[in-house]
C-alpha cells in the first residue's frame, strides 16, 4: 500500500506543488521532441514517395554533422562549411538514387529496406574513415546560435531556458513551416504528395521518380544536417547521435509512418512524456534511465489497440 500510494500520490503532489519545476520539465521534453519530430520526418517523406523504409535516417544526421564540423576544421568559414555540406548531402543523395536504389526498382520491400542498412554501413565506414571516431565539438556560435540563459520566474519560481535551446526551437519551427509550404505549395512538393497518395497514378502522368528520389533525399540530408546542428550542440557530434536519432523509430510507431502530422505530433508526446515519467516516477521508483526505454513501450501500448499509428491510415484488405 505504500508503494502504491508513493505511485498515485506524490508524483501528482510534485507537480501540484512545485510548477516552474513542473514548466521547466515540459520545456526540456518539448525540445528532445522537436528533434524527435524532425528524425522522424525524414524517414516519413522518404516513406511517402518511395514505400522505403530508410534505416540510414540516423546515421545521415551524423554523417552531416561530422561534415560541417570537418569542413570547418579543414579551414572553411562556417556557412562556407554549411553550404559545403549541403552540396555533399545532395551529392549522396545523386549516388543513392543511381547507385542504389535505381537498380532495385520494382524489387520487393525487403530489399529495398536491406540496401538502407547497406548505405549505413558505407556511411559509417566513409565517416570514421574520415573524420575518425572521436567526439567533436559542434560549430554552434560560428553559425549563430547563442549560448547563455535565460531565467523566467513564474509563480514566484525558477525556470532556466537555454538560449541555444531557444534558438533550436525557433528553427524547428520555421523548417516545419518551409516544409509544409513547400510540400502544399510547390509543383515539386505537389508531386512528391501524389506519390505518396497513389505511386502508379503519379508514375503514369507523367512524374519522374528518380527526380523526385533525389529530392526527397536531398531534403531529408538537410533535416538530417539541421538535427546534427541541433543535437551537436547539445552533446557533441560523434557516432553516438545515430543512438539518439533510432528514438525516431517509436515516434513513426505513434504517428504513423505516412503522416507528417503523426511525426511532428509523436515526437513532441514521446519527448515529453517520456521526461516526465522519468523526473516523477523513474528516478524515485526506477533508480532512473527510464528515458532509454520509455518511448518504445509507449509505442508498443499504442500499437496493441491501433495498429497504424494515431495517424496512419488503417488499412483494409479485401479479399
Amino acid at each position: 500500500m505504500e508503494l502504491l500510494g508513493r505511485i498515485f500520490v506524490d508524483p501528482f503532489a510534485d507537480m501540484v506543488g512545485a510548477p516552474d519545476f513542473l514548466l521547466q520539465v515540459i520545456w526540456e521534453g518539448l525540445v528532445s521532441g522537436i528533434l524527435y519530430a524532425l528524425i522522424a520526418l525524414g524517414f516519413v517523406l522518404i516513406f511517402r514517395s518511395s514505400r522505403i523504409f530508410n534505416f540510414a535516417q540516423g546515421i545521415m544526421v551524423v554523417f552531416a554533422a561530422l561534415t560541417l564540423v570537418g569542413l570547418h576544421a579543414a579551414g572553411l568559414p562556417a556557412w562556407v562549411a554549411f553550404g559545403g555540406t549541403l552540396v555533399v548531402m545532395f551529392g549522396l543523395a545523386v549516388t543513392i538514387e543511381r547507385v542504389v536504389l535505381r537498380p532495385l526498382i520494382g524489387q520487393p520491400d525487403i530489399i529495398l529496406f536491406m540496401a538502407t542498412i547497406g548505405i549505413t554501413l558505407v556511411l559509417v565506414g566513409t565517416g570514421e574513415i574520415i573524420f575518425g571516431g572521436e567526439n567533436k565539438v559542434m560549430i554552434a556560435r560560428e553559425l549563430g546560435i547563442p549560448s547563455g540563459s535565460v531565467e523566467l520566474n513564474p509563480w514566484g519560481g525558477f525556470m532556466l531556458m537555454e538560449a541555444r535551446d531557444i534558438t533550436v526551437v525557433i528553427g524547428a519551427v520555421a523548417m516545419v513551416g518551409a516544409l509544409l509550404a513547400f510540400l502544399n505549395y510547390s509543383r515539386m512538393g505537389r508531386a512528391i504528395r501524389a506519390l505518396g497518395d497513389d505511386h502508379q497514378a503519379a508514375v503514369s502522368v507523367g512524374i519522374s521518380l528518380t527526380t523526385i528520389w533525389v529530392l526527397v533525399w536531398f531534403v531529408a540530408g538537410i533535416i538530417a544536417l539541421m538535427t546534427g546542428i541541433a543535437w551537436g550542440s547539445r552533446a557533441g557530434v560523434s557516432f553516438a547521435l545515430e543512438i539518439i536519432a533510432l528514438k525516431a523509430l517509436p515516434v513513426l510507431m505513434l504517428g504513423g509512418l505516412e503522416s507528417i502530422t503523426g511525426a511532428i505530433v509523436g515526437g513532441l508526446m514521446i519527448g515529453v512524456l517520456e521526461k516526465l515519467f522519468e523526473i516523477y516516477w523513474g528516478q524515485p521508483l526506477l533508480g532512473g534511465s527510464t528515458e532509454a526505454w520509455f518511448a518504445y513501450v509507449l509505442a508498443l501500448v499504442v500499437l496493441l489497440f491501433r495498429p497504424q499509428g494515431l495517424f496512419g491510415e488503417k488499412i483494409i484488405e479485401r479479399v
